[in-house]
């Protein structure tokens, strides 16, 4: 699987910027998953719901299943979060993998840059980030430099720099 990682500093807009994405690509004909990081504690499940009691009393994995969809809880535990290529291994098999946050690690990543924030550019760093994509001017030596408000130049890019150029709108190779 192609892997892209979408980086930025919070509230630059990379959960934005993905909500618009993902309906490019897919309607390219790529099948697209996601991984989002957090530092933040979360929970998708919720108290008094069997899942929830599952887990509450001491459930390793909690797999929810319905028509719609299904879900594996996994409990961390005492055990250090997994790596991306930990959490890679568990997705089925897509054309491409976009991947929210885990700006540490090594992947080739966008920047999204909104100078309004008041925040640095990573990308002056950090050498895997390939391109920045931004809503003012930026001017960065050796990057890709794309417009934020276009999703068809940013697909494109993306696309091209993770050899995926060859699929049609059908699904066919």
């Amino acid at each position: 699987m192609k892997i892209f990682g979408i980086v930025g500093w919070s509230g630059s807009g990379k959960t934005t910027l993905m909500h618009q994405l993902l309906p490019e690509l897919i309607g390219r004909g790529f099948r697209v998953s996601t991984i989002k990081h957090t530092h933040h504690n979360f929970d998708i499940d919720k108290p008094g719901k069997d899942s929830y009691m599952h887990r509450e009393a001491g459930a390793h994995e909690v797999l929810i299943t319905g028509a719609q969809r299904w879900a594996i809880l996994h409990e961390n535990r005492d055990t250090p979060e997994p790596g991306i290529d930990a959490l890679l291994s568990r997705l089925e098999e897509v054309d491409l993998v976009l991947i929210e946050g885990f700006k540490s690690h090594g992947h080739a990543k966008m920047e999204i840059h909104r100078p309004v924030i008041g925040k640095s550019l990573l990308a002056t760093e950090d050498m895997s980030i390939v391109a920045v994509a931004s809503d003012e001017t930026v001017s960065l030596a050796g990057r890709v430099v794309l417009d934020l408000n276009d999703m068809s130049v940013i697909a494109d890019f993306i696309v091209a720099y993770c050899g995926l150029s060859g699929k049609v709108k059908d699904g066919a190779a």
